[in-house]
């Protein structure tokens, strides 16, 4: 009976992640540009910025059908896993690793949790703003999680990726989609230099994914300076 089990999720899974790719892309035209990388069989890490629910499903609407099922999106448990219905959904719909991002409730170790994930082979989604930027900046400091996988992974290529207006396509608290254009855009892996110390590797990450950005020109001036 497990083993059914099992099965059906595994055709559940795959049936959302085609149905959802499909509609990213009727939704949005979404158009990878892979400018520094190609698409790969080998196991990676994508990281790009964050500002709605939507990022993860545009990004692997992006990805090749067999790289996108061995693809999965870390998410915060202290929202995907408030409800049954939405652990349901992250968790059973959609794959996706969820990561207990507050310390003082914390029953896992986040960083635990992502490396058994790539040691089973699988490939991740990572944000490493921490969070969806709902401020003015173009991009929030990074968390320390990118540089600990790394260095404790460092055979798994990261790959930088600048998803263009999906906050436009669906804001924060918006729940159906507004058709408009987006873009993904697929940088040149990145790797700590040896040496090279966690701020250090953090600033020049967060500086590689800013350059993938298509039109710095549309940011206000105060964004593009800052």
């Amino acid at each position: 009976m497990s083993e059914l089990r099992a099965i059906l999720f595994r055709f559940m899974r795959a049936a959302t992640s085609a149905v959802l790719a499909a509609v990213a892309r009727v939704v949005t035209g979404v158009r990878p540009l892979w400018v520094g990388a190609l698409p790969s069989d080998r196991q990676r890490i994508y990281f790009a910025n964050h500002a709605s629910h939507g990022d993860f499903i545009l990004l692997s609407a992006c990805l090749p059908p067999r790289e996108r099922a061995r693809t999965r999106a870390v998410a915060g448990a202290d929202y995907w896993g408030k409800t049954r219905l939405r652990r349901f959904i992250a968790e059973d719909m959609l794959s996706s690793v969820l990561v207990e991002r507050t310390s003082a409730e914390r029953k896992q170790d986040p960083l635990a949790v992502m490396l058994q994930v790539l040691d089973e082979g699988d490939s991740l989604i990572i944000f490493p703003e921490g969070t969806r930027n709902m401020t003015d900046a173009p991009l929030l400091p990074f968390k320390s999680g990118i540089y600990n996988l790394a260095t404790q992974r460092p055979h798994v290529e990261l790959i930088p990726c600048w998803i263009e207006n999906m906050s436009r396509v669906l804001p924060k608290g918006e729940f159906l989609p507004v058709p408009l254009l987006c873009r993904v855009v697929f940088g040149a892996p990145i790797a700590p230099e040896p040496d090279e110390e966690r701020h250090a590797f953090l600033a020049r990450a967060h500086e590689e994914l800013l350059k993938l950005d298509p039109r710095p020109e549309s940011r206000p001036a105060s964004r593009r300076h800052s």
